[in-house]
């Protein structure tokens, strides 16, 4: 039973101490999969996510399932292309113990993917089976076929197998009500329950850490530093020729005019990539070229006071500093593009985090209240706190509140009441399975961010011709390289 491990320590070690074990992976590199497809989809060398192919399923209604039962099935992760933007997807996960005609599926989860995707998106949801099951996948596109590669399911993991064991000590409970058992073990099993319920605290507090620092280590923050200096045009040597070339030519009131122009891309050292991909660049760039194309008009030039070897300069090189312009700006705009791309995807995990935090801040203060404690900042400072010992206090106080209330409602013979309170323990209990989906959510959002990231920093991606300009984004690159990589990894490290 749960009961003999219901301590802190054990809910701790549930969720911070375990090891990710894989029981499933179809990588779809060779013909012997561990997946039978059942209509719709084929082996496909185009665009693996990983390896030399992977597994492209058609436009409209395609399936297939595990050839062999998955025992202990708890995380499935998986990642899918769709075959344009304009393609929407919707996968149904379902599980049953036989695969014979007229067998029972049961769904597991469902996502559902908008047009507007591009590349390959982690999926991520939370089987929590311990039998051995077969996984279908039933998938339907419109506006084009997708791309499934990397599927894999790992086991099921101890803080589930015990939420599992939580959900089957009510059901005995309730089952003991009904057939009048002996009271000594109906009072030790309901005593038990609080235990358990008090365990989940430490849980709900995981999550809200996780949440809270989820993407905020410093190797996060001085990657996405690198990455806005890459699209920074005063990175590059190209523009700051330009803008020598035209202060040359330029008037006092123009060169002041100008450096008003260029001056917020000077204070981006450690913005985030909002700032330029923001507006800021596109605010600049066409009065940019107009500046240069007044600058070295004849007209203002002549009359500008110049000497005369500028004079000359102006008139030789002024549609040769024009072009050279263009070219650079749509070079960086090219680099702007993969820049707004990450942007979105950085500001879609923040609203979601931010959900996630506020729906599972209030569940908690639901969750103490429930338990018989006042609903106050204090109480839910006591289960947030940094001290070990202060948060085993209140697990204690929620323990025995939860198991004495229970004893209380059997003593008074009032089974219907009592059987009512264990229906809404049960509820909280299993509140909690929501806030894992949304997590699996958030984790997702998270590991596809890193690997675009990952992807738009690629040597290959340098949008730059001259030769200055490629070195200047290549030696951004390598850095930006490392420091995700070293975010990338303590992320799976803490959360994964």
């Amino acid at each position: 039973m749960r009961v003999a491990f219901s301590s802190v320590a054990l809910a701790v070690l549930s969720l911070t101490c375990q090891a990710s074990e894989l029981v499933f992976l179809a990588d779809f590199d060779k013909d012997n999969q561990p997946l039978t497809i059942l209509a719709g989809c084929q082996l496909d060398q185009s665009s693996p996510k990983a390896g030399s192919s992977a597994l492209l399923c058609q436009n409209g209604s395609s399936a297939l399932v595990t050839r062999q039962p998955v025992a202990e099935a708890g995380l499935l992760e998986f990642w899918v292309k769709p075959e344009t933007a304009f393609t929407s997807y919707k996968i149904n996960v379902l599980s049953s113990a036989s695969v014979s005609v007229g067998a029972e599926w049961q769904q597991i989860g469902l996502i559902e993917v908008n047009p507007g995707q591009e590349g390959y998106t982690a999926h991520r949801l939370s089987i929590d089976d311990p039998g051995r099951k077969y996984i279908r996948l039933d998938m339907e596109s419109q506006h084009g076929s997708v791309m499934l590669d990397q599927l894999s399911i790992q086991r099921i993991l101890l803080d589930t197998a015990l939420q599992k064991n939580e959900q089957r000590i009510i059901t005995g409970i309730l089952d003991k009500l009904q057939t009048n058992q002996n009271y000594e073990l109906k009072k030790e099993a309901l005593l038990g329950l609080g235990n358990n319920y008090a365990a989940q605290l430490e849980t709900q507090r995981q999550y809200l850490e996780y949440a809270n620092g989820i993407y905020s280590g410093i190797t996060f923050v001085l990657a996405g530093s690198e990455r806005n200096k890459m699209s920074n045009p005063m990175a590059y040597s190209s523009f700051r020729t330009i803008l020598a070339d035209a202060k040359r030519v330029s008037s006092p009131l123009q060169q002041a005019r100008l450096n008003s122009m260029v001056k917020p891309f000077s204070d981006l050292g450690t913005a985030t990539l909002t700032v330029v991909s923001g507006g800021l660049y596109a605010a600049f760039a066409e009065p940019f070229k107009s500046f240069l194309a007044t600058a070295f008009d004849k007209s203002n030039y002549d009359n500008a006071d110049l000497s005369r070897k500028d004079r000359k300069f102006a008139e030789e090189n002024g549609l040769k500093v024009y072009e050279k312009a263009e070219q650079f700006l749509n070079e960086l705009e090219k680099e702007l593009v993969q820049v707004q791309q990450l942007e979105n995807d950085l500001q879609n995990m923040q609203r979601l985090v931010d959900s996630f935090r506020k729906d599972l801040d209030k569940h908690l203060r639901d969750y103490v209240q429930h338990a018989g404690l006042a609903r106050t900042q204090e109480n839910y400072s006591r289960v947030m706190s940094k001290e070990e010992q202060v948060r085993a206090r209140i697990a204690g106080e929620v323990s025995s509140s939860v198991g004495n209330r229970a004893v209380t409602l059997l003593n008074s013979n009032d089974s219907t009441e009592l059987i009512q309170y264990m229906l809404k323990t049960s509820a909280q209990l299993e509140g909690m399975q929501e806030f894992k989906e949304r997590f699996n959510q958030i984790t997702s959002a998270a590991i596809t961010f890193y690997d675009k990231f990952e992807s738009s920093v690629a040597s290959e991606k340098n949008p730059f011709t001259d030769a200055k300009d490629k070195a200047a984004w290549e030696a951004h690159a390598q850095k930006a390289r490392t420091y995700i990589r070293q975010s990338k990894e303590a992320f799976s490290k803490a959360y994964m």
